[in-house]
């Protein structure tokens, strides 16, 4: 790849354009994913707190950059449920009033943008790797029910209010139809107040919804489910969610679903459809939001990532997680600059994206452009969409983000990692609407979890079956050890953080068999790495042992040769300590040892022959 298609990575595929067949497909699949992200979009950003247009802000010129700049020819970027709830608890307890949230959530997108464009930039994409996927999958599974969750009160025509909430003059008590348009001239049957947690909320929510529902808000909610779910299953080639869009607008103004006290979308204000607008740089609130945009960008990513890895799977296409990095920042980047919010990779459109025919970027272009001619002519068509579908939406959307089979499996593997996924999905559960414990949480504990088994790898003794020359670990094998010559395999790196441990299974290894071992012959093929604490406790292995009458020999010493060699270490123990195979290193320790008696209760003897 030419540095030039290196800044510029579409000049890739841009000249495949000239095929007609490939045009066509692209379009098709960019139209096909414009119908489908035009209504999430908008109720993606209601998630984040914010009003529909800015959905569609962020799913206009971020589109089409991601596409240009990323390396994946079929990611389809925009809003997404769960950055769209990690932006609403990004901003819950800093944006104090309605005029201010856009402003912090364009400050947010533009952190997240640096933050994902440097670590493109300076090609450290790998830090994505520090989030382990059992702590993916559990605050993914809790994010899913978290947004369902804050999707309910839409359901049953009940609004949850905050006593910070400017637009309401009232305390938080149940309020009848008439009070509510006289107070704010809204139209929700009954309002609670928001307590400091989800469950809270919950249950209030519950509470009133026995008594307060909102019937025909609660049937366009049924028709908006039932919609989609007869479409789903026999009529899977029809878009649901511009189905149901369609068909809830035109049930809202035949019934008069407003006059009803239904809530819906209205007017959208689109007077700054295509202004550019430089972020209101705070840097306060850039401290504060600073962890929230490190988690957007990791979590966002791996969603991204994933599903682009998938695609690049199947159509053998080249992806590069640098590369990508770049495009989904710049992509926040412009979002920021144009009045929309964080962006990333979606999975459910990247598939409907490569299910539609999609070759080249260039089917995101296109997306982008009919997103564009919403925004300038068609957003009046919007105007009686039911608030209770876009929830609706949101719900449906992710409902498959709920799976628990990843869990299971890693159950099945390392149980340790299944716990890290579980404590992770509670927590985010217990410590919602701050999402940012639960996702916290997660990240130390797999990096405990890690240090964990670094810092105990595997140190086994080694054995053989009478008549085989295979070696396997006597314990696991129920095999006696030799007690004169020990053969030791340890696996890992050796470093500051394992270097006690190794040091105390050598010397526990001795104890047990102090009264006749006489070598101890380590295999240091597993070893990948060696710091200077490392070397130290080898020396002293070395000199201790031989002062109590057991030698230590090294065997398979390649990888460490050179290492060692320049460490001066091979030269303080002695050159002779160290062998190239182990049979070699077994033929010079019985050779010094010198006493036929002291071959009787080895199970290695055999492997050197008599």
């Amino acid at each position: 790849m030419s540095w030039i298609t290196k800044i510029f990575p579409f000049l890739l595929w841009i000249k495949e354009l000239k095929n007609p067949e490939v045009l066509k497909a692209d379009a098709i699949a960019g139209a096909t994913v414009a119908l489908v992200l035009v209504p999430q979009s908008m109720a993606y950003a209601q998630l984040a707190g914010l009003g529909p247009q800015y959905g569609l802000y962020a799913s206009f010129l971020p589109v089409m950059i991601a596409a240009l700049m990323g390396s994946s020819r079929q990611l389809s970027t925009g809003p997404v449920a769960i950055v769209s709830l990690l932006t609403a608890a990004a901003l819950g307890d800093l944006a104090t009033d309605p005029s201010s949230y856009a402003v912090y959530a364009a400050l947010l997108a533009l952190i997240v943008g640096l933050f994902q464009f440097m670590l493109g930039i300076l090609r450290i994409g790998f830090v994505i790797n520090f989030i382990s996927h059992p702590v993916v999958n559990g605050f993914t599974n809790a994010a899913a029910i978290i947004v369902s969750v804050s999707q309910l009160h839409k359901i049953f025509g009940i609004r949850v209010i905050s006593t910070s909430d400017t637009d309401w003059n009232v305390a938080c008590q149940p309020l009848t139809l008439l009070e509510r348009l006289e107070q704010t001239g809204s139209s929700a049957m009954h309002a609670i107040c928001n307590a400091d947690q989800n469950y809270e909320t919950l249950w209030r929510l519950i509470d009133a919804a026995l008594d307060y529902v909102h019937i025909p808000t609660l049937m366009m909610s049924a028709l908006a489910f039932l919609t989609m779910l007869v479409l789903k299953h026999f009529y899977a080639k029809i878009p649901g969610t511009l189905a149901v869009v369609v068909v809830s607008i035109l049930v809202s103004w035949v019934v008069g679903y407003e006059s009803m006290g239904g809530a819906i979308v209205s007017s959208i204000n689109m007077d700054s459809v295509f202004s550019f607008k430089v972020p209101s740089f705070d840097l306060k609130a850039m401290g504060s939001l600073f962890i929230f945009a490190v988690i957007i960008s990791l979590i966002g990513f791996m969603e991204a990532i994933s599903v682009a890895k998938s695609m690049a799977a199947k159509t053998k296409q080249r992806l590069d997680v640098n590369q990508e990095l770049i495009g989904q920042g710049l992509a926040n980047i412009t979002s920021s600059f144009f009045q929309g919010y964080a962006v990333a990779g979606s999975f459910s459109r990247t598939s409907v994206n490569a299910s539609a025919g999609a070759i080249t970027g260039f089917s995101s272009v296109i997306t982008a452009l009919i997103v564009g001619i919403m925004l300038l002519w068609l957003t009046p068509l919007l105007y009686h969409l039911p608030q209770a579908t876009l929830a609706a939406v949101i719900m449906m959307a992710v409902f498959h983000l709920i799976n628990f089979s990843p869990i299971w499996h890693a159950w099945k593997i390392e149980k340790h990692d299944a716990i890290v996924g579980l404590l992770t999905f509670v927590l985010t559960l217990i410590s919602a609407p701050h999402l940012e414990n639960g996702i916290a949480f997660g990240v130390i504990l797999s990096l405990g979890l890690f240090l964990y088994r670094t810092m105990q790898p595997n140190f086994s003794e080694l054995s053989a079956r009478e008549g085989s020359s295979i070696l396997v670990s006597a314990v696991e094998n129920n095999l006696e050890g030799c007690k004169v010559v020990s053969l030791v395999k340890y696996s890992g790196s050796l470093y500051f953080a394992n270097a006690a441990y190794f040091e105390t299974k050598m010397l526990e290894l001795i104890a047990h068999n102090r009264e006749h071992l006489r070598y101890i012959i380590v295999d240091v093929a597993g070893i990948n790495q060696i710091d200077a604490s490392g070397e130290e406790v080898l020396l002293n292995l070395v000199e201790s042992c031989s002062e109590s009458g057991v030698e230590i020999l090294f065997a398979r010493i390649e990888g460490l040769d050179a290492i060692l060699e320049k460490a001066g270490f091979k030269d303080r123990v002695g050159q002779n300590r160290f062998f190239q195979r182990r049979v070699e290193a077994l033929r010079y320790a019985w050779r010094e040892i010198g006493d036929p008696e002291a071959e009787f209760d080895s199970p290695l003897r055999h492997l050197i022959g008599r």
